[in-house]
């Protein structure tokens, strides 16, 4: 098991940043209410327990920051949310900073019965710089899904997504994607010929091909882990056959997408243009990608509701990822 993997709470079974992260920015807000109420009179003892406050929070901070980090090296480098994760860190490091000046500012003046006014200006400063990437924390996480899941995959994330050009497809309709090697037996690469996403994985020296998104809430599925022969959607733990792409446990109830692969001279080739034996209920393959504006988000409903009406199980949870934008 790697660093980053400890770093990322997977020996624990959970993420450990943002088990972390709550204990500065708690203990950062107490700092700014610590010095209001110095301001109201709290006395020397208050703006004490302000400094210390601003202490352990910055000790915090430190702790939270290194898997955080760990977190930001696994976003796969070409998606549309790194620019996000990005801002979200810089803001994290200026709020920090400012803390910081903050607490060196007032350090040692234990006998003021309230807070000095740039050290306090400078905290309250900080408060709304972490409040704003508070909110681009929740962005990753709830709009864009990154994060999800992850402490239970025990192999490494694809770093970028396999761009093939569909026009090198030969006279069958198969592309060359990358050398067999490339794919280590349990792990996954994304895959995009000609707009068409896609998840290749290889189990038992078998590489398999199917849809990225999953057909329940459009979970990444070349960022779940590979168990027993099957693939389990990061977000909501739906599995699926990675030969058949048949739902093997819920909540999704649309196969997969499977697409047909070969191998030839160490070099995986996948036929994008059809789908494999096994096929998805109509009109799945032409959702895949860019759900119409007037589909219903999804409910819960029966299995043959998911079959007459299967755009009502594919919602567009993460919309950067289901649309397809590519990174400028």
């Amino acid at each position: 098991m790697s660093v980053r993997d400890l770093l990322q709470g997977k020996p624990l079974g959970m993420p450990l940043h943002v088990a972390i992260v709550h204990f500065p920015i708690a203990l950062f807000t107490l700092s700014v209410v610590l010095d209001v109420a110095g301001f109201a009179g709290g006395g020397s003892a208050v703006v004490r327990g302000a400094e210390y406050t601003l202490l352990f929070g910055l000790i915090g901070a430190a702790l939270a920051a290194v898997p955080g980090f760990a977190d930001y090296t696994s976003i796969r480098r070409d998606h549309p949310a790194r620019a996000t994760a990005t801002w979200h860190m810089a803001l994290n490091l200026t709020s920090v900073v400012l803390y910081a000046v903050s607490l060196g500012l007032r350090w040692g003046r234990f006998d003021e019965q309230r807070a000095p006014v740039w050290p306090f200006a400078l905290s309250v400063i900080g408060l709304v710089v972490m409040g704003v990437s508070g909110y681009l924390g929740g962005e990753l996480v709830y709009a864009d899904g990154i994060g999800v899941g992850r402490h239970r995959r025990r192999a490494p994330m694809p770093q970028r997504t396999i761009t093939v050009d569909a026009a090198a497809a030969d006279a069958t309709g198969f592309v060359p994607i990358a050398s067999v090697d490339a794919i280590s037996d349990g792990k996954t690469a994304r895959v995009d010929v000609g707009g068409t996403v896609m998840t290749l994985v290889r189990v038992n020296g078998e590489v398999c091909a199917f849809q990225e998104f999953c057909t329940h809430r459009c979970g990444p599925l070349s960022e779940g882990s590979v168990e027993d022969g099957q693939i389990r959607c990061p977000w909501h733990n739906s599995r699926f056959d990675v030969r058949s792409g048949k739902v093997t446990h819920g909540p999704a109830k649309v196969d997969l997408k499977v697409y047909e692969t070969q191998v030839r001279d160490g070099q995986v080739w996948v036929r994008a243009g059809a789908p494999s034996t096994t096929s998805p209920a109509p009109g799945v393959a032409a959702r895949e990608q860019r759900p119409s504006a007037g589909s219903e988000r999804p409910e819960a409903g029966t299995d043959d509701d998911a079959k007459v009406h299967p755009e009502r199980h594919l919602p567009s949870t993460s919309p950067i990822e289901l649309e397809g934008r590519r990174p400028e």
